[in-house]
């Protein structure tokens, strides 16, 4: 039976492509920012293209590579989780009176 592979989060997409725009403005392959980070050709692009969630030092290493600050790498991401949270039911709540209005009487 074939393992069903999930669409990657969204936000891991978007640092992905900021990844990838930040690399290709430079001139740089994805080899040479492997090589540049310290990072491996295959980690590297399964971050580029959202299929790997990396870690607070990958994310450093990355930046590193590309010769920008980290928070360069998260600049679109605000936008893409405000997108999957519109996209998600909010049927996680509780059925009945706000929290607030709870033991008032």
């Amino acid at each position: 039976m074939p393992k069903s592979q999930s669409l990657p989060d969204p936000r891991l997409v978007s640092i992905g492509m900021q990844i990838r725009r930040l690399r290709e403005e430079r001139g740089y392959s994805l080899e040479e920012l492997a090589e540049r980070s310290g990072l491996s050709f295959r980690g590297l692009i399964y971050s580029e293209h959202g299929r790997r969630n990396p870690g607070v030092l990958t994310v450093l290493s990355i930046a590193s590579g590309l010769n920008v600050a980290p928070a360069r790498l998260f600049e679109d991401v605000s936008q893409a989780a405000d997108k999957t949270e519109a996209e998600q039911p909010n049927d996680s709540r509780p059925a009945g009176p706000p929290a607030s209005d709870v033991g008032d009487g």
